[in-house]
């Protein structure tokens, strides 16, 4: 089963944070939190304005999202769970 968003929605791949600081120490999973960083993997067209045009999506497929703790709608993809999120809810590309 393949999902392509529609207009300006963004389909990510929650990226995992490491469960070890910088000092050696293991973080147990209990007191990690979900990341809030993720990799597009797919993205609508973009969304339409009133004069019927498109606006151009900032995002591609591939570029390192952050995005805020509770955007998005989980869902679960050939056994994979991912993110659909707006673009509204993208905080910014990492570099």
């Amino acid at each position: 089963m393949e999902v392509q968003p529609l207009h300006d929605r963004v389909l990510v791949r929650r990226v995992d944070e490491e469960t070890k600081t910088a000092g050696g120490i293991i973080i147990p999973d209990t007191q990690t939190e979900k990341p809030a960083q993720g990799d597009v993997i797919s993205t609508g067209p973009g969304r339409h304005k009133e004069d019927g045009s498109r606006v151009i999506m900032g995002v591609k497929k591939g570029d390192r999202i952050l995005f805020g703790k509770y955007a998005g709608t989980e869902v679960k993809v050939n056994g994979e769970e991912l993110l659909i999120m707006k673009e509204d809810d993208i905080l910014g590309i990492i570099q």
